[in-house]
């Protein structure tokens, strides 16, 4: 038997709300546009114009919304995430691209547009620490003219990033590796070392020890992706930068993202090493410390 859509999409915001979900209708608006395969904004035409729900969708509806109830993340039972102006596809062994980030994609297109005026050939860019992709094929989407590679040690993931590159079309290229590794070990980077205008990173931060505070992250986010290995969350995205610091040419700029405690600790422990100059940090929207900007020195 059919039933209301906004009684459905009512019952559903109430168990997430009562798990403890912040964003209770949003998730249940979304779970339901998948179950339908429709976009948000045709699930609230509906609920408008008090359209019903067919017993068969209802009950595909209440199977996920119980999952996510269990703090399941929605991105896993809906299967993409929305990154910039792509949608990408995720799931487990991979870690969920995060709104914030997506200002690194802002601060490497600046840069490249700050070089495109100085002319030049097409600037190279690298993401270590790929993940599933989003960073690197964000910048291949919006600045089309650039030559991208993508780097991440996990195999899970870089199964992701490389269906993420099927999916969208974008010419990205994904090489499996240790980002925190010298690129001259890594065959299929160490072309680039000493040539690339932009390396970005979204590198794992949380201190070791720590515990984060939401399900959908410490339950389900892979740990290789989370934690920096040291008590103060720094030790692999030092690493990172030292890499970024063999692949950039001289003045090319590294964007790299950080918790919102290390916009103090991080650019001071890069700026240490005395391989750069004009290191800074940038706050996101929400005036919360995000990422440290270097450049390369001479």
């Amino acid at each position: 038997m059919s039933r209301p859509l906004r009684d459905v999409v009512r019952a559903a915001e109430a168990e997430l709300a009562a798990a403890g979900i912040s964003s209770a209708r949003t998730d249940a608006v979304l779970l339901l546009a998948h179950v339908l395969d429709v976009r948000r904004g045709e699930v609230e035409r509906r609920l408008l114009l008090g359209s019903d729900l067919d017993a068969g969708a209802g009950e595909r509806l209440e199977g996920l919304v119980a999952e996510r109830a269990r703090r399941v993340p929605l991105q896993h039972l809906t299967g993409v995430a929305p990154f910039r102006h792509l949608e990408l596809a995720v799931g487990p062994g991979v870690f969920v691209p995060r709104p914030e980030t997506e200002l690194a994609v802002d601060l490497v297109l600046a840069e490249l547009s700050r070089r495109e005026g100085e002319g030049g050939a097409a600037p190279v860019v690298v993401d270590l620490c790929t993940g599933s992709g989003a960073l690197a094929l964000a910048v291949a989407d919006e600045a089309p003219g650039a030559q991208v590679v993508a780097v991440e040690l996990s195999p899970e993931a870089v199964a992701w990033a490389r269906h993420n590159v099927e999916r969208t079309g974008l010419p990205v290229r994904v090489v499996e590796g240790d980002a925190s590794a010298d690129p001259r070990s890594i065959d299929e980077v160490a072309d680039l070392v000493g040539a690339v205008d932009v390396v970005v990173s979204n590198p794992p931060y949380i201190p070791d020890g720590a515990v984060p505070v939401d399900p959908e992250v410490a339950e389900h986010d892979p740990g290789i992706a989370l934690y920096g290995r040291s008590a103060d969350g720094l030790a692999v995205p030092v690493a990172v930068a030292a890499s970024a610091a063999v692949l950039l040419r001289p003045g090319g700029l590294l964007v790299m993202e950080h918790a919102d405690t290390q916009g103090e600790s991080l650019p001071r422990a890069i700026a240490a090493t005395g391989l750069w100059s004009e290191v800074d940090d940038v706050e996101d929207l929400t005036g919360r410390p995000r990422m440290t900007r270097a450049r390369r020195l001479p």
